[in-house]
């Protein structure tokens, strides 16, 4: 099972999105954007505090379907590990 983003990932819904996501570790583990669409970069927030929270009882997280647009974002924020991107 993974939690899929919506289309609309803003500041208008980033908190009650992050807030959604802790309810279901589980189903964190795997987070699918393939609907991903309209972002900016409190996607990117959101992300990393679901991986803090995972981290923190011993799982990982693990991104599926990044768009290209998040993964220039997280190379600019220097954390396109988060998204298994990162270069050498």
């Amino acid at each position: 099972m993974a939690y899929s983003l919506p289309t609309t990932v803003t500041q208008q819904n980033a908190v009650a999105l992050e807030a959604d996501g802790l309810r279901d570790l589980a189903a964190l583990e795997t987070v699918d954007c393939a609907a991903l669409v309209d972002f900016d970069s409190t996607v990117l927030a959101v992300l990393i505090a679901w991986q803090k929270k995972l981290r923190s009882v011993g799982r990982t997280l693990i991104i599926r379907n990044p768009p290209q647009k998040l993964q220039v974002l997280a190379q600019v924020y220097g954390v396109a590990e988060l998204l298994g991107t990162a270069s050498a």
